[in-house]
C-alpha cells in the first residue's frame, strides 16, 4: 500500500500560535479561560481542560468572572468581548490568528468610512461572528451563489468584500464575479489564508491521484470540512475521521494508493499516528492491531496495571502491552503542582482509562482521574435519582455560585441554592465541606447541579416541628440574638425565631434595643404567647417585677433618691428604679413659683424627694422636693399648692397613662 501524506497537513501558523499561547498560560498561576474552544479540535480542548483550562461560551459567563486570564481563540471575537475583559479587570491573552486580525482592521476602518461590508463565509462560524462584531454598520453575509443573487444594495453604496480565512478559494472568486456582474461598486479583498489556499490545492491534487483519501480533523472544523468537500469531489473513497479509532480498515482491502491530509486544527501526533499505522503495517496486520486495540488499549478502555516508576509529575505503568502506560500529574489528580511521589509508590496496582494509544513518544496515555470521575458520575446519577445526601469540598467560588468537588467530579451549586437565606458573601464557603443533593445530572454536557438549600429547609422544618412540640406559654427558654431592629429583636430558639418586643425587654423604659442586645448574644427569656408559628417572648420575669415590694419600699413619707427621666410642662418623671417612675409636680419642686420643671431640672439629674402619695393599684407615686425644705407659715401658698395639685391630678394621670402606653407600644 502506497501512503502519501500532504505536506500542508496539520497546524497552520495561526493555530499553532494559539495552542502554544494557551498551553503557556496554563502553566501560570490563577484560573485560565478560553472564550470559546481555542480551536475546533476536541482532543486539544479536552487536554487543556485536564490542565485546568476552562471554556466559556457567552458574554453572560464572562461577566461573572472577577479574576484570571482570558485567551481569545484563534477565530477571533467581537470588539465588545475585549471591552468586557478590560472592564472586568481580567488578563487578556490575544491568540487571534494574525490573518483574522487583519480582517478586523479592514472592516472596522471601511465601515467607519460609511462603506457597506460583505462577508463571504458561514454566518454561524465563530470567525464570521467575530468579524461582524467589528463592523460599525450591519454587514451582509453570503455563502452561496443564491445568497449573492439575492443581495440588493442601495444605489451609490460601495461594497467592501472580505472572506472567512478558511473559505474555498474557487467559491470565493465565483461569488465575487456574481456581485461584479450586478454592476455594484465593489472592492474585493481576498482574505483567505495562504496556508488554507495551499492546503486546498494540495488536497485537490492528491485526491486526483489516490484510490482513497483520509481527511483528519474535528467534525466542527470549517477548514477540514472544506478539505473533505474538495477531496470527495475528486475521490469518491474519501473518509472523514477525527482519530485513528474512527478509521474503518475494511474500506482499504483493495486499495493501492492512499492520500492523507488534515485540517489546520489537527494536532501532529494524531496525523502521525494515522500515517504511521497505514505506512508501516500490512492490511492484515492493521486489522489484527485494530482488533487487539479494541480489546486491550483502545481509547476509552479501562486497563489494569502496576506502577513501575514514579516521578513528581508522571507515573509509568506496566499494562502488559507492547508499550508502557503513562499517567501525567493532570491526569492523576486535580491538585495543581502535586508531587506524585508522595501519592503513589512503585508496585501499586492501578486502574486507568486509555486516552491515546500513542502519546507521540510511543507510550499509551492513561488517565487515573477519569476512571475516578466516571465512578463519581455514576454515583452522582444514582444520587440524583434516589435523593442521596452527598458531601463535597468547595474548590471555587464564583459570583453565580459554588463549585464543589465530589470524588473528582465537579458539582455546581447556584447562589440561589446555597442557602435558604440570601448569602452576600459566598467566599466564606471556600475550602469548606458541605452537604448537598443532586437535582440535575448530565455528565456528558458537564451539567451537574447541586442543591444545599433543600437540605437546610428540611432541617429547619424538622427543628421547628420538634421545637413546637416541646414549648408552651410561660416556659423559660434560651436563644441567640439573630437580628435587632428599632421595635425589638428576633431570637433564634433552634427551630424558629421568637420576637422580643421593645416593651418586653425590661421592666424599665428601653429607648433603643440595639443598646440592650447584640447580634450573636445568648439571652434567657420566657414565652409570653404562641400564635401558630409566631412566638412572643419577654424578659419581664414576674419575680423581678419592681412593683411586687413597692408598697414597702415607697410608703408615704419615705425619702427617696431618683433620676430625672423625662419632663413635661406640669412636672418631671423621676426613675426610682428600673420599672418604677414617680411624678414630681412642678408645684412640688420649690417654694417659689416655677413656670416649667426644665427651668431648674435637667434630664439625668439625681434628686432627693419625699413620697407624698402612693397608689399601688394604679402604680402611681407622687413626690415632693418642697416637703423636705424647712417649714414656713404660708397658708395661702399651701392652699394654692393644694389647688395646683388638684388641678394637675387629671393631667398627671393622663401623662402617666400616656407614658406607660408609649413604653408598651414602641
Amino acid at each position: 500500500m502506497e501512503v502519501t501524506l500532504a505536506k500542508t497537513a496539520g497546524f497552520c501558523f495561526g493555530v499553532k500560535r494559539a495552542v502554544d499561547l494557551v498551553y503557556q498560560e496554563a502553566e501560570q498561576e490563577g484560573p485560565v479561560y478560553t472564550y470559546g474552544p481555542i480551536i475546533h479540535n476536541e482532543e486539544v480542548v479536552q487536554d487543556l481542560q485536564c490542565r485546568g483550562v476552562q471554556v466559556i461560551h457567552s458574554m453572560e459567563e464572562l461577566k461573572t468572572l472577577r479574576q484570571g486570564s482570558i485567551v481569545i481563540r484563534s477565530h477571533g471575537v467581537e470588539k465588545r468581548v475585549y471591552d468586557v475583559i478590560q472592564k472586568q479587570g481580567l488578563k487578556l491573552v490575544d491568540a487571534t490568528c494574525p490573518f483574522v486580525l487583519r480582517i478586523h482592521k479592514v472592516v472596522r476602518e471601511e465601515s467607519e468610512k460609511g462603506n457597506r461590508i460583505v462577508i463571504i463565509g458561514n454566518s454561524s462560524h465563530p470567525e464570521v461572528e467575530g468579524i461582524r462584531g467589528w463592523c460599525s454598520t450591519p454587514p451582509y453575509v453570503i455563502e452561496t451563489a443564491e445568497d449573492a443573487d439575492r443581495l440588493t444594495v442601495s444605489p451609490g453604496e460601495k461594497l467592501i468584500i472580505v472572506s472567512q480565512t478558511t473559505f474555498n478559494n474557487k467559491k470565493f472568486q465565483d461569488l465575487v464575479e456574481i456581485l461584479s456582474k450586478k454592476g455594484y461598486d465593489i472592492c474585493a479583498c481576498n482574505t483567505i489564508c495562504n496556508a488554507t489556499e495551499e492546503r486546498q490545492k494540495e488536497t485537490e491534487h492528491l485526491a486526483k491521484e489516490a484510490d482513497a483519501m483520509i481527511v483528519i480533523g474535528d467534525r466542527h472544523s470549517s477548514n477540514t470540512q472544506k478539505l473533505y468537500e474538495i477531496s470527495k469531489k475528486e475521490c469518491a473513497n474519501t473518509y472523514y475521521i477525527q482519530t485513528l479509532v474512527d478509521l474503518d480498515l475494511t474500506a482499504f482491502e483493495s486499495v493501492s494508493r492512499v492520500g492523507i491530509t488534515a485540517g489546520a486544527s489537527t494536532p501532529n501526533n494524531i496525523i502521525k499516528e494515522v500515517h504511521d499505522s497505514m505506512s508501516e503495517l500490512s492490511f492484515e496486520e492493521l486489522l489484527k492491531q485494530e482488533e487487539e486495540n479494541q480489546t486491550q488499549v483502545a481509547p476509552g478502555k479501562i486497563v489494569e496495571g502496576e506502577v513501575i516508576s514514579v516521578k513528581p509529575d508522571e507515573i509509568i505503568v506496566n499494562i502488559n502491552y507492547k508499550s508502557e502506560g503513562v499517567i501525567t500529574r493532570s491526569e492523576y489528580t486535580n491538585q495543581p503542582n502535586a508531587d506524585l511521589t508522595t501519592m503513589v509508590t512503585v508496585g501499586d496496582k492501578i486502574s486507568a482509562k486509555v486516552i491515546k494509544n500513542n502519546d507521540g513518544e510511543g507510550q499509551v496515555l492513561l488517565s487515573y482521574k477519569r476512571v475516578a470521575q466516571d465512578k463519581a458520575n455514576d454515583r452522582l446519577e444514582a444520587a440524583c435519582e434516589n435523593g442521596e445526601v452527598l458531601t463535597g469540598k468547595v474548590v471555587q467560588v464564583l459570583e453565580g455560585g459554588l463549585t464543589v468537588l465530589f470524588e473528582e467530579s465537579k458539582v455546581f451549586i447556584p447562589a440561589s441554592l446555597v442557602s435558604d437565606t440570601f448569602e452576600k458573601n459566598l467566599g466564606k464557603y471556600m475550602d469548606q465541606e458541605i452537604e448537598f443533593v443532586i437535582v440535575e445530572c448530565n455528565p456528558r454536557k458537564r451539567r451537574i447541579i447541586g442543591n444545599r438549600k433543600m437540605l437546610l429547609v428540611a432541617q429547619k422544618e424538622e427543628a421547628q416541628k420538634a421545637l413546637f412540640e416541646r414549648i408552651e406559654v410561660g416556659m423559660t427558654v434560651e436563644g441567640t440574638v439573630k437580628n435587632v431592629t428599632d421595635f425589638g429583636a428576633f431570637i433564634d430558639l433552634g427551630g424558629a425565631d421568637g420576637l422580643l418586643h421593645i416593651s418586653e425587654m425590661s421592666w424599665g423604659r428601653v429607648e433603643n434595643p440595639k443598646k440592650v442586645l447584640k447580634v450573636g448574644e445568648t439571652v434567657k427569656t420566657f414565652i409570653k404567647d404562641i400564635q401558630g408559628t409566631k412566638i412572643a417572648l419577654s424578659m419581664k420575669f414576674p419575680d423581678q417585677n419592681p412593683w411586687v415590694k413597692a408598697a414597702e419600699k415607697y410608703a408615704v413619707g419615705t425619702v427617696v433618691t431618683g433620676t430625672v427621666a423625662r419632663m413635661t410642662d406640669f412636672g418631671a418623671f423621676v426613675e426610682l428604679e428600673p420599672g418604677v417612675d414617680a411624678l414630681l409636680h412642678v408645684s412640688q419642686i420649690a417654694r417659689e413659683h416655677i413656670e416649667k420643671p426644665a427651668a431648674v431640672l435637667s434630664i439625668g439629674q439625681e434628686i432627693t424627694a419625699k413620697i407624698v402619695d402612693f397608689k399601688e393599684a394604679d402604680k402611681k407615686i407622687s413626690l415632693s422636693m418642697k416637703a423636705l425644705l424647712p417649714a414656713e407659715e404660708d397658708t395661702e401658698a399651701e392652699e394654692t399648692d393644694t389647688q395646683d395639685m388638684t388641678e394637675a391630678e387629671a393631667a398627671e394621670t393622663e401623662a402617666l397613662e400616656t407614658s406607660e402606653e408609649e413604653n408598651g407600644e414602641e
